[in-house]
């Protein structure tokens, strides 16, 4: 979807705000000098920043044995967060495993259980790269070369501080186009039809202050209804995860806007 998010991309603010930071995708393709970004998942807020202070550390770690291609050496690393001992280990050990079943998972498919504990297959890939090195340093000084902040806190906490010449891109969890699509392991307390509505207000409150906001979501009769207000873009993006290869490939998606 960048190309079509580029087209209604402002260039015009002070800061960038990702309250749904995720894999990042739109961060680190419009490089913004002045950015808030935010996630829901302290593993992935850990990763971040341990790649912002720390990144030759968890290149190293990421190097030790115990990361190898192979079924044993995968379900024994994912098992960790099912130990009483995970808490103890350091910031770069987590963010190691994260990076490691991340790029050694069935489809890079970061999903957890009701108690928060990573649950994704391995995914039995010849050669994944899940060191990339030159990656992992482009990454961290992008990081340090620019002012940002990296917050673990509730969407709505994140824009605390925004002004009106800041501008929001919101990519949350998606509302489902049908119950058997409706995917929340992303984060063990999921995002329902609540939180949706959550976002909604939250969207309003914005363009009373006059920030402007860019969001993406699904295409879906109930989104259309909560944003009738702001002008909805219908966009097409490639989606590669399904269960059935034959429903992989371009689905309608939306942009919601409230500016010119």
């Amino acid at each position: 979807m960048l190309p079509q998010i580029e087209e209604y991309f402002p260039k015009d603010f002070s800061r960038y705000y990702e309250p749904f930071v995720g894999g990042g995708a739109v961060l680190f393709y419009f490089k913004p000098d002045n950015a808030v970004v935010n996630d829901t998942n302290p593993e992935l807020i850990n990763y971040y920043k341990v790649v912002k202070h720390n990144v030759e550390g968890l290149i190293e770690e990421l190097k030790k044995d115990k990361y190898a291609n192979d079924k044993a050496s995968f379900y024994k690393i994912r098992e960790l967060d099912r130990n009483d001992n995970y808490d103890s280990l350091s910031d770069i050990e987590k963010a190691a495993r994260i990076q490691f079943l991340n790029k050694t998972c069935f489809n890079g498919l970061y999903r957890v259980n009701s108690k928060g504990e990573f649950n994704t297959p391995f995914g039995s890939y010849k050669n994944p790269n899940y060191i990339n090195e030159e990656v992992l340093r482009a990454v961290s000084y992008y990081f340090n070369s620019i002012d940002i902040e990296i917050l673990n806190v509730d969407f709505e906490q994140a824009l605390k501080c925004i002004q009106n010449t800041d501008f929001v891109y919101f990519d949350p969890p998606y509302d489902p186009i049908s119950e058997s699509a409706n995917f929340t392991g992303y984060a063990k307390n999921g995002f329902n039809k609540d939180d949706q509505l959550r976002l909604r207000d939250l969207c309003d409150k914005l363009d009373e202050q006059g920030v402007r906001f860019l969001l993406s979501n699904s295409s879906t009769e109930f989104i259309y209804k909560i944003y009738n207000k702001y002008e909805i873009i219908p966009v097409y993006a490639r989606r590669n995860i399904n269960s059935d290869a034959s429903k992989r490939g371009d689905i309608k998606e939306v942009l919601v806007k409230n500016y010119d």
